[in-house]
């Protein structure tokens, strides 16, 4: 038994420790609302909890199109005409079809939002909420999302319009 562990854990899990992580894309969606800013959040589809669109690069699209084609299929999301900007980077823990976590750092890119569609591909799968900047921190998970919303709502990382 002690062999099967310790080859477990030289030939499986250092090597996946040491492994670079995966880098992942998001948007962070956001609108003026009738109180000030307000921040797009959606329900994942495996535990429901609070996140922002967020998926892999996609080949012919820069990263910033990769995370508004992820806020299009996830939330619905159309824009302004003004470009994503990026604004932070935080760190995540994706869950991969086998069920071991692969550590991702997640690139996030703010872009104000027109609308959103009633129709769009992942409609039935997600809940949308749109909240305050402090509000949206405090719902989600991971810490360094909660910051970089938080750093979003006081201007900080806010493109300039």
């Amino acid at each position: 038994m002690r062999r099967f562990i310790s080859g477990l854990w030289s030939q499986v899990l250092q090597p996946m420790l040491r492994r670079p992580p995966r880098r992942q894309v998001a948007a962070l969606c956001w609108r003026e609302g009738e109180r000030g800013v307000e921040v797009l959040l959606i329900s994942s589809r495996g535990t429901g909890r609070w996140i922002l669109p967020k998926g892999w690069p996609m080949r012919g699209k820069d990263l910033a199109g990769a995370a508004l084609q992820e806020a299009w299929e996830e939330a619905g999301a159309r824009f302004v005409e003004t470009p994503a900007v990026p604004v932070g980077r935080f760190a995540s823990l994706k869950v991969s079809d086998s069920g071991l976590p692969e550590p991702s750092e997640v690139m996030v890119f703010a872009a104000e939002v027109r609308e959103l569609a009633d129709d769009f591909p992942e409609q039935g799968q997600r809940r949308r909420r749109w909240a305050a900047p402090d509000e949206a921190a405090g719902l989600v998970e991971e810490a360094g999302l909660a910051e970089l919303i938080r750093a979003f709502g006081r201007g900080r990382a806010r493109p300039a319009r």
